[in-house]
């Protein structure tokens, strides 16, 4: 029976190439994918999974552990996870940490139980021994979003510092200056980041981050409604609430209302992590964009180079700013005031 290496040879291209034509992947040029098809076809090439597993002792199975399943971030994470994992023979488990770190772990502990080929893992805090040692052991293993200082592992992340500059750029010229922010927890790396960034770009313009503008969140919206709320108990509220995710963003969102207050007239209102909500809410609210399916993508290829014993490499991409008019809109941009009619002028 031939095998994989078999029509990579007849076929004069790598076994990974093989790999990538046989799942379909959109990477490979068509004069090879030719040259496969015809490898395949001529030696009667039929993969079989179970018994490729025991020969070489891999399951062809990754693991995805995510901080929560039902922010619309990290689902669009795994399902472009999934995607580019099946594309390149890949199957993916998904757990979902829930924000806990016991329940990370959990899953963590689970997966390398079911020998997973390796592991993608967006942290929920800042340490965990188990991770730690399952990197020391040699387990093939990527960091997407977040990371754990200290564990010597490829990260595949999106850089924000250079959007919420932008952002803060934006605040600015439409006149606000006291900007409050709803940050993550401090223990994740995204939650420390996107307050430091927040920061230095206030500093940037000579305004100030005083304690009672940094709302303490959990990366869920019933804690961006706390802490919006108390921003909104405060003698002199702030003008602007950034909230450094999206679930926050809504929790805050529905603050603001309870109060029967109108963003952005009474009080304006951003988000880190942008979602296809944004456009529908009234009004539609101006959100920091990571470029989420590439970072997913970006994951499963370098876990997969790690598996297949190719140097795997840390990947850094940039977020964007998408404005829209929850924090309010230029002076240029607004309609002109209504100019009296000719009858209207000459009325004493």
């Amino acid at each position: 029976m031939s095998s994989i290496k078999d029509v990579a040879a007849a076929a004069g291209v790598s076994v990974a190439t093989v790999s990538r034509v046989l799942n379909d992947h959109p990477s490979v040029s068509a004069d090879a994918r030719s040259r496969v098809l015809a490898a395949v076809e001529a030696l009667g090439y039929r993969p079989n999974a179970v018994a490729r597993s025991l020969r070489t002792d891999q399951t062809r199975t990754l693991g995805l552990v995510i901080s929560d399943v039902l922010n619309p971030y990290f689902t669009l994470l795994a399902r472009s996870v999934e995607e580019e994992a099946r594309a390149l023979g890949y199957s993916v488990i998904i757990g979902n940490a829930d924000e806990r770190p016991e329940l990370q772990d959990h899953h963590v502990r689970t997966l390398l139980d079911r020998r997973i080929d390796g592991l993608l893992v967006s942290p929920t805090c800042g340490g965990s021994p188990l991770m730690l040692d399952a990197a020391k052991a040699g387990t093939p293993m990527v960091f997407v979003d977040r990371w754990i200082a200290g564990v010597d592992v490829p990260v595949v992340r999106a850089d924000g510092r250079a959007a919420v500059h932008a952002l803060v750029a934006h605040l600015h010229a439409l006149g606000h200056r006291r900007l409050a922010i709803i940050a993550g927890p401090a223990a994740t790396t995204t939650g420390s980041e996107r307050v430091e960034a927040f920061r230095e770009a206030l500093g940037e313009y000579g305004l100030p981050l005083p304690d009672a503008y940094i709302g303490q969140g959990d990366f869920q919206a019933d804690s961006g409604r706390r802490a919006t709320e108390r921003f909104l108990d405060l003698a002199e509220p702030p003008e602007v609430v950034f909230a450094a995710d999206n679930l926050m963003a809504l929790g805050a969102l529905d603050a603001v209302r309870d109060r029967g207050l109108r963003v952005p007239d009474d009080i304006a209102l951003a988000a880190f992590d942008d979602i296809p909500w944004f456009v529908h809410t009234d009004p539609p609210v101006t959100a920091i964009a990571q470029p989420t399916r590439e970072l997913g993508r970006a994951a499963v290829r370098a876990l997969v180079d790690r598996i297949e014993g190719r140097p795997p490499e840390s990947v850094t991409l940039p977020a964007r700013l998408v404005v829209r008019r929850s924090c309010g809109e230029p002076a240029s941009a607004q309609a002109p005031a209504a100019q009296p009619s000719p009858m209207q002028r000459s009325m004493p």
